[in-house]
């Protein structure tokens, strides 16, 4: 990277593409593009939005898969002084058209695979400036304001950077959070926020221009556009392969293009285990040196499993974050992984976090509290919701809702979260434990603990499992578990599916899965 930390988040684009105008940055099906032919098609993009009226602080909705048009238009919105506002590919037309309303935006940017679920969304009805749609196929012409196909959007002749000043503590993007356990709140972060975790994320990682990074996770998840900017920043390259639903593709193209990072949700690599040839290859997998995980909980029964499959010389990285938090927190250094394997190791650079009680004060080693992390890349707020701000962050920091504890050598573990312990009777029980005992009976993919209003007890335990094959029933697991668990932490019941159902960036999406729960029958 450079000596003076970028200050604003497409610096990352720009500086590359002055020091390596050949390099290729993209790698995506057929296409391989350069950070000079990024940087230009970003620049002739930047200048036809603010030609149609995109100033400082606009909001820019973006709605696309992974590909080059996405990472043209981020970074051209960002040029322009603009907000960026991904919207995650499964939303439905009522919640766009409220976003859209929440958000006052003025220009919305997708592409023809979404041009009917923005039809329905009467998009007639906003005041914004410009639909600009990839390969557009229908008629838009009953709006009240143009559409732009994108193609014709990058035909301006300028191509050198629009170098506009503004101050990094500008916001750079609002991002939804999944609302998997709630209603989704719009993180705002500035471009130090962007920044300054990008370059902790790099130095945790020893990220260089060498480095080839897979990515199936989405670029509208937090995690994923982390992804994106931290190889930009160092001028590494992006393969994007949104062909995770066959696994094998993924693997081949690892092997084909060299790739040396991936990254992925805990149910990435638990489908990586049991759905792809991941254990055939790893004699293949020739370049790959590091695997990194984040987005949630991965039980030690699935890192060892990791540890047996992969290349002896790939480290696994375990991190911990938030989108409220730029990205990431924590970071395991991979030579702890054996004998910390429950921890979400140690804040990386520029972050600190402490244990906390309920009254704000600071608990010492092994006692158990939330966990609350301040530092340079920690949300401005959560957009039009002060009152809901207010109860995350305040002179301590984000309180990020995780139980946890510190260990006399200074390494973080996560219990849990907050709000998600369940009374069975008497007792309250963290489900996180139960699933990591059910995973652990080697006969499941995945697994999600529910607390069901149950009469007698209050509470009590449902899971819902995937199952490895089909010669695995509710029983056989439930005789396993109780070689590992009390009998007053047995799920009452279990119930297995095909898959869980997850969000759109890969994580379970627990509201969904309890549906499912409460509209089936039988454990089956």
């Amino acid at each position: 990277m450079d000596e003076k930390p970028a200050s604003l988040v497409h610096h990352f684009l720009e500086r590359s593409a002055q020091k390596y105008p050949d390099k290729i940055a993209l790698i995506h099906e057929n296409i391989r593009v350069s950070y000079g032919e990024i940087n230009s098609l970003a620049n002739k993009f930047a200048r036809l939005l603010s030609d149609i009226g995109v100033k400082q602080g606009d909001r820019v909705v973006m709605m696309m898969d992974n590909c080059l048009e996405y990472i043209v238009s981020y970074y051209a919105i960002l040029k322009t002084g603009a907000i960026v506002i991904p919207f995650s590919n499964d939303l439905k037309p009522g919640s766009i058209t409220n976003l859209v309303n929440e958000l006052r935006a003025t220009v919305i940017i997708s592409s023809t695979k979404f041009e009917k679920v923005l039809k329905a969304s009467h998009l007639n009805q906003f005041s914004i400036q410009a639909l600009i749609i990839s390969n557009p196929k229908l008629d838009w012409e009953s709006l009240p304001f143009p559409m732009i196909s994108w193609q014709e959007a990058i035909k301006q002749k300028k191509q050198t950077n629009l170098n506009i000043r503004m101050d990094n503590s500008a916001l750079a993007s609002i991002i939804y959070t999944s609302g998997s356990t709630g209603t989704p709140k719009g993180v705002m972060l500035s471009h130090k926020n962007i920044t300054a975790n990008t370059s902790s994320i790099c130095q945790s990682l020893n990220l260089t221009c060498e480095d080839i990074q897979m990515v199936v996770l989405p670029f509208f998840y937090v995690m994923g556009k982390s992804l994106l900017n931290t190889l930009f920043a160092v001028a590494g390259t992006v393969v994007i392969n949104n062909k995770f639903a066959f696994p094998a593709t993924v693997i081949n193209q690892m092997i084909k293009e060299k790739v040396t990072m991936f990254s992925g949700v805990p149910s990435t690599y638990a489908y990586l285990l049991h759905r792809s040839p991941l254990k055939a290859a790893k004699d293949k997998l020739t370049s790959l040196r590091c695997c990194t995980q984040a987005g949630g909980h991965m039980p030690a029964s699935v890192k060892r499993q990791l540890i047996q499959v992969l290349p002896d010389h790939t480290d696994i990285c375990i991190m911990y974050g938030a989108t409220e938090a730029s990205a990431r927190l924590t970071y395991l250094e991979p030579t702890h992984l054996k004998n910390k394997i429950d921890s979400i190791g140690k804040p990386i650079p520029g972050v600190e976090i402490k244990i906390l009680d309920e009254s704000g004060v600071s608990l010492s080693a092994g006692h158990t509290g939330e966990l609350v992390a301040s530092g340079e890349n920690i949300m401005q707020g959560y957009w039009n919701s002060a009152e809901t701000t207010a109860k995350i962050l305040d002179r301590h920091g984000y309180h990020t809702g995780d139980q946890g504890y510190m260990d006399e050598d200074g390494f973080y573990f996560v219990n849990g979260r907050k709000d998600s312990l369940i009374k069975v009777g008497g007792h309250r029980i963290t489900p996180q434990e139960i699933e990591d005992a059910i995973i652990a009976t080697d006969f499941v993919i995945e697994a999600l603990v529910i607390g069901v209003d149950d009469a007698m007890l209050g509470k009590k335990l449902v899971a819902l499992v995937t199952p490895k094959d089909n010669e695995i029933d509710s029983n056989k697991i439930m005789a396993r578990c109780a070689e590992f668990l009390p009998k007053y932490k047995l799920p009452s019941e279990i119930q297995c599916v095909k898959m869980l159902k997850k969000n759109a960036n890969g994580k379970i999406d627990k509201n969904k899965c309890a549906e499912l729960i409460r509209t089936s029958g039988n454990s089956t």
